[in-house]
């Protein structure tokens, strides 16, 4: 036989790969849209298999501690300056940024204790009826959320994103709902998708932007139905969003402020979010 007759057969006995097995091809630029179909497709599938078909999202700050671990972080501040590790110069920074973080950890309490609520609440309907917690997947807020979802002895979801900095999985996110994404526009589409109900703690621009995309969607009616929308801490709220000047300058109707309801009590965001969604299934039930 021909050696270059012998050299073709030897090469075609290796099977040559599959595109879909191809990594270099799929994490290539021509290949995006299948990444984005399977951002799509695959934790719908998860989804059904968990039996979580409602949720409510609470989404806040990556930055804000538990209270003990910033009561910790002021003490440990404290010691420096009184053992002079710390500059006199660099004092006031050091005592107010830790100061600053104290404070705001009253939000991580708040989560957790929401959370906790709304889920034990949630155990003690059918199945079928259930709502999850579902969070951003990270530290701070949503680790305070996906935490007392935990320790009431429920699922909670974890919407993970691929970001170079803060963003990792928290560990009381049930395994088979912790997804890590890529693309942000996919992740606003499963936040908004399942979700019953939103309650904005405390944040920077994550949290900005997904709580003024829900409320365009909202407004424009490209949400169906009525979906509560909850900004907990008046104090920080009202401070950087002049609702009122929006009304007054004609950006909104003082119609769109009735998507929102701002409170400062767990109680009363508990009773506001029942109440709310036991009042749209009825409707759906006339």
């Amino acid at each position: 036989m021909n050696k270059n007759i012998e050299a073709q057969t030897s090469d075609l006995e290796v099977l040559p790969k599959k595109a879909y097995k191809n990594l270099s091809f799929l994490k290539s630029t021509k290949a995006r849209i299948i990444r984005i179909l399977c951002e799509l497709i695959e934790p719908k599938d998860r989804f059904k298999e968990a039996g979580v078909e409602n949720t409510i999202v609470l989404f806040g700050s990556a930055r804000i501690l538990p209270p003990d671990k910033a009561k910790e972080r002021l003490k440990l501040i404290k010691y420096k300056i009184d053992t002079k590790v710390i500059s006199s110069t660099d004092i006031p920074k050091e005592k107010e940024e830790a100061e600053r973080i104290l404070k705001a950890s009253i939000y991580y309490q708040a989560a957790y204790d929401l959370s906790k609520k709304l889920t034990e609440w949630s155990l003690s309907l059918k199945p079928k009826s259930r709502l999850h917690i579902c969070s951003g997947g990270g530290p701070g807020i949503m680790e305070a959320a996906n935490k007392g979802a935990y320790e009431a002895n429920g699922k909670s979801i974890g919407l993970g994103i691929s970001l170079p900095f803060e963003q990792s999985l928290n560990p009381f996110i049930s395994k088979e709902l912790a997804f890590e994404f890529k693309y942000f526009f996919i992740r606003k589409y499963w936040f908004v998708l399942l979700a019953k109900a939103l309650v904005a703690f405390p944040g920077g621009f994550g949290t900005l932007d997904e709580l003024f995309e829900t409320l365009t969607l909202m407004q424009t009616e490209k949400i169906r139905g009525k979906t509560p929308i909850i900004l907990f801490g008046s104090e920080f709220w009202k401070s950087i969003i002049n609702w009122d000047s929006l009304v007054n300058w004609g950006m909104i109707s003082k119609e769109d402020l009735d998507l929102i309801y701002i409170t400062d009590s767990v109680e009363d965001a508990f009773n506001f979010l029942i109440t709310s969604i036991e009042k749209i299934n009825q409707e759906k039930l006339v």
